[in-house]
């Protein structure tokens, strides 16, 4: 696996930090696309796009444009993966300063779009006559929360991992837990079941989760079960930070636990702890299936909340198709944006990667895929409760700033909980509140 391990996660957005400050223009090619004159959005012509140089997204991309090009002789796509750089994110941000960024970028992260749309860089989908009429057919009310903060969509909601809780069932029934129906279902069950696994030996650690300090690392950790405490609360509502709450300082609670009773290692581990045997679970989407197919014998269960729920929210992990301002054939880009997330396309994506794509349909359209492949059915399930990270200005620097505190707070114990967390929410509430 290449794009789904957690080391190339972290790639794909580490630099996402230096966005805004300067960024230097990019050599690679894209944009300028030499097509029919008139208004933008109704000109047709060829096209250059970007996709992910995840093997399995090439191989889908490489596929979906061959189909298109076999009909349009005369609007043809010229596909390329990402170029090489720190991270995709980047690498686009520089494009888009340079002014030559593609017309389409099929790996666009969620937490970049209020940079790229500081920047200028991004079309927004509303200018097109079907525009969020074609978005809300397909995706639904989920939809919603990938709205800009003028209320236009300049992403379209592509595909999701819904994080859940795996767990080693070899190393559960060592430490004596039922690996077949293990009590996983609260909060107060997993702290009882990773007590047991490092007192019995079963592993040195119950969860191994990243203490370092970038950013995303919170999406993996406390964001995950905050969505399951509040029912898919965001981390910012109505420009206000919601985590200095009861259930968010609940969920730090727990994980302070985890640390302070040597149950998670403070240490960052190079490498894949959960499939190595270090931790006895892991928090991650279903790209686990393939990467822990023939080496882990897992199971999984939905990120526990507080209180047990028949059905639990999550965080998503998505990635988003985007139209860049550099394209002059716009009219052709959105046909494309259209034709690869068709219900063929996202069938087909499915198959070749195991993410889900965000369809409101997506258990009943293909409900053949599900009923061959059950593994993914769960990851299906979740996909409609899952919870975005919040489109508000300085995106970045708030997840920064709350992973600051929680550093502070949780993983090494400098600072109190309620200070920390009432801290990181004043300045989170400043930063949102700059345009």
């Amino acid at each position: 696996m290449k794009r789904f391990t957690k080391a190339t996660r972290i790639l794909s957005v580490a630099a996402l930090t230096v966005m805004g400050a300067g960024l230097a223009a990019c050599g690679s090619s894209g944009g300028g696309d030499g097509g029919s004159s008139g208004s933008p959005t109704t000109a047709k012509g060829p096209i250059k796009i970007w996709y992910s140089n995840n093997e399995f997204e090439v191989k889908w991309g490489k596929a979906m444009v061959d189909s298109w090009n076999a009909a349009h002789a005369d609007q043809k796509i010229d596909a390329q993966e990402i170029p090489a750089g720190k991270s995709s994110e980047e690498v686009i941000g520089a494009a888009i300063t340079a002014g030559n960024a593609p017309c389409l970028v099929f790996n666009t992260a969620p937490v970049a779009v209020p940079q790229f749309q500081k920047q200028g860089g991004l079309v927004a989908l509303d200018s097109f006559p079907d525009g969020l009429q074609y978005i809300k057919d397909r995706t639904g009310s989920l939809a919603d929360q990938y709205k800009s903060s003028d209320g236009k969509m300049y992403q379209l909601p592509w595909k999701s991992n819904p994080v859940v809780l795996f767990y080693n069932k070899d190393l559960f029934a060592k430490a004596g837990l039922d690996p077949a129906n293990p009590k996983l279902g609260t909060q107060a069950e997993l702290l009882d079941a990773a007590r047991t696994i490092v007192k019995t030996g079963a592993a040195p650690n119950a969860l191994w989760p990243s203490p370092a300090s970038d950013f995303f690392q919170a999406w993996f950790d406390f964001y995950s079960f905050y969505a399951a405490n509040t029912d898919g609360t965001p981390l910012v509502k109505d420009g206000k930070a919601t985590f200095n709450s009861d259930q968010g300082k609940q969920v730090a609670t727990m994980f302070q636990t985890l640390y302070k009773e040597n149950l998670a290692s403070k240490e960052v581990y190079q490498g894949d702890s959960f499939l190595e045997g270090k931790a006895a679970m892991s928090l991650a989407g279903p790209w686990a299936i393939a990467a822990y197919k023939g080496k882990v014998n897992w199971g999984a269960v939905p990120v526990p909340a507080a209180a047990a729920k028949s059905a639990s929210s999550t965080f998503s992990d998505a990635k988003n198709v985007a139209m860049y301002s550099a394209c002059e054939n716009q009219g052709t880009a959105w046909e494309v944006m259209k034709f690869a997330t068709s219900m063929e396309q996202d069938g087909k994506l499915l198959t070749e990667t195991g993410q889900m794509p965000m369809r409101k349909d997506l258990t009943t359209a293909y409900a053949d895929y599900f009923t061959q492949n059950p593994a993914y059915k769960q990851f299906a399930d979740e996909a409609a409760r899952t919870v975005e990270v919040p489109n508000v200005a300085n995106s970045v620097e708030v997840w920064q700033t709350f992973r600051t505190a929680w550093s502070k707070s949780v993983i090494f114990g400098n600072e109190g909980i309620d200070s920390a967390f009432q801290g990181a929410a004043d300045k989170i509430n400043q930063l949102v509140a700059q345009k």
